[in-house]
């Protein structure tokens, strides 16, 4: 696997990671066989390298964690769930620009 600023997410660790975080968490609901996904990843990449102080980019992989793609409604993806103190604040289903994705991290802020 390539060198990732993002976070891999599963069962184990989606409430420690995302429920329990200081900072917002962005988590983009993902599988290998899905197109939108593979374009979305790069930049899911940078924004967490580059706001890595102050948001956090978890990704899950629907085919290997499918009660949490079931426990978030998951019908379609990429999906990206944006939750701040453990609660999902929105939402985005498909692929989207880095500006959109920023903008919504402002707001979160």
């Amino acid at each position: 696997m390539e060198n990732s600023a993002t976070i891999k997410l599963d069962e184990s660790n989606f409430e420690r990671e995302v429920t329990h975080s200081d900072k917002p968490v962005i988590v983009d609901f993902w599988a290998e066989w899905c197109g939108p996904c593979k374009m979305i990843a790069p930049l899911l990449d940078e924004i967490a390298r580059e706001k890595a102080d102050s948001v956090k980019i978890a990704k899950v992989n629907v085919d290997e964690n499918q009660s949490l793609s079931f426990k978030y409604n998951i019908r379609a993806i990429p999906a990206l769930l944006f939750f701040k103190n453990g609660q999902l604040r929105d939402q985005i289903t498909g692929m989207t620009s880095k500006k959109d994705l920023l903008g919504r991290i402002e707001a979160l802020a």
